[in-house]
């Protein structure tokens, strides 16, 4: 064995000896009694904790429709009646709760699933009751009427950093139970599922199909995130998985637990990022917020006193990064919560307290509007307000008149009718006006619109 292996597997020991994820909690990986640097102890202690899932579903047969035919099935001595398709998923999931037999699982592992099949480590199979499940951030609660169970410790992922070593368990393609080692890539992923709540963590630990809702865990044997989603074209690992965290997790938890559903406090308003252009044209001395583009009328925003063109900053003094990151935190809080929102309105910074309404079934708390990147404003005709249009006296702008399919208007949500108050801030009272203004704007336009006696924001963001 030559002295640069021997330097390099001392230092290895060295530094998995000294890995902590925090104080705390110091990594249990040492030489064992035959001098191997393993992790071996602790993948001992929580492989019991993580089991196989097999979801399956009867659905009717589709069948080619000569087969509904009563001449052809008897010529061809059918059945009336077909028998069901059977259609199975297998994945993986964790328990969180030994002694009330709570497994942790993905939304989409048992989503239509009529029966439930939970195999413990010890090759004991048994019927899972699903307690409720989120389909916003794909996780699923079972209940396991099984004794002797044994559970994984919840850790914390709010403390993780790109780097830590972290072990996924779970049962890739039904082979069986499966641990692989890897780092955490990246933190707070999204663009996985764009109408769910994103923050996942990335890891490079090999993740497959099957080890959906199986375990991410850090070498103390805690649990971080619950394992959701390659990506692959293949479909197979090429070193990009992610995990939903737990801290995400644990507040659905409690409330499935509780509830059997998932209740989720409304701020009504929709946003968009903050960008350096946008935040130019709607005059503030930031970057980063959440934009409103739209309040609901009778929404907790609009009793509030929030308005289109205002920039959320912070959520109980906690800086708000962007609009997921704005909807991800109202999303984990029930209704009737109180909460602090700071906004930067022009030059003025307020802070209101809002108490956040319910929501109805799975409405978003805060939907996010999509980004418009037309190369200018283009495609819409407009002349200054006239007296046949519905909003002449109660405001003064532009209306427009026509707006070109497919062109940047468009694609801003321009409409026919539509009355332009101001553009970056300023109002416009005149077609003479609105041009100018469209004229010495950057290539980010912010115009307040007026529809239906409500007010709102569209965007024009042009390519930087």
């Amino acid at each position: 064995m030559s002295m640069r292996f021997c330097a390099f597997v001392a230092t290895l020991i060295v530094s998995l000896s000294a890995f902590s994820i925090d104080a705390s909690a110091q990594m249990r990986s040492e030489p064992d009694g035959r001098g191997i640097p393993t992790i071996a102890p602790v993948i001992k202690e929580i492989t019991d904790g993580v089991v196989n899932i097999s979801a399956r579903a009867e659905q009717p047969l589709q069948i080619n429709p000569l087969f509904r035919d009563p001449l052809f099935r008897d010529f061809f001595d059918l059945p009336d009646q077909l028998p069901d398709m059977q259609r199975a998923s297998v994945g993986s999931g964790v328990i969180v709760d030994a002694s009330e037999g709570y497994v942790l699982t993905n939304h989409h592992v048992i989503a239509g699933a009529d029966t439930i099949l939970v195999t413990l480590r010890d090759r004991r199979e048994v019927a899972a009751e699903l307690v409720g499940s989120d389909p916003g951030t794909d996780i699923a609660v079972l209940r396991v009427p099984a004794d002797d169970l044994s559970g994984v410790p919840l850790g914390t992922s709010d403390r993780l950093l790109v780097g830590d070593y972290v072990v996924a368990v779970g049962n890739p393609f039904g082979i069986g139970q499966t641990v692989t080692l890897g780092i955490v890539s990246a933190l707070g992923r999204s663009g996985i599922n764009p109408q769910g709540y994103e923050d996942f963590i990335q890891t490079d630990a090999s993740i497959n199909p099957g080890n959906s809702g199986g375990a991410l865990i850090t070498l103390d044997g805690r649990l971080v995130g619950i394992n959701t989603a390659i990506v692959s074209r293949s479909g197979g690992n090429v070193g990009i998985g992610f995990a939903v965290p737990i801290d995400m997790a644990r507040s659905v938890i409690e409330q499935i637990v509780e509830y059997g559903e998932v209740r989720r406090g409304q701020l009504g308003v929709t946003v968009r990022d903050l960008t350096a252009d946008l935040a130019v044209a709607l005059d503030v001395p930031m970057d980063r917020g959440a934009v409103v583009v739209d309040v609901l009328p009778g929404s907790a925003a609009e009793d509030t006193g929030l308005m289109p063109g205002d920039v959320v900053t912070a959520i109980d003094g906690a800086p708000v990064d962007g609009a997921r990151d704005l909807r991800n935190r109202i999303g984990a809080l029930r209704p009737g919560s109180t909460v602090a929102i700071t906004v930067q309105r022009g030059s003025q910074a307020d802070t209101f307290e809002v108490v956040l309404s319910k929501g109805k079934g799975a409405a978003s708390p805060v939907p996010v509007a999509p980004g418009i990147t037309p190369p200018a404003f283009s495609g819409a005709v407009v002349e200054t307000l006239g007296p046949d249009h519905p909003a002449h006296g109660t405001v003064d702008g532009v209306v427009v008149v026509d707006v070109a399919p497919g062109s940047a208007a468009a694609r801003a949500g321009l409409q026919p009718g539509d009355v332009i108050t101001h553009v970056d801030r300023q109002p416009v009272a005149s077609k003479a006006e609105f041009d100018a203004r469209i004229a010495a704007a950057a290539d980010t336009i912010a115009l307040t619109l007026w529809r239906d006696g409500r007010r709102s924001l569209a965007v024009i963001e042009g390519d930087a």
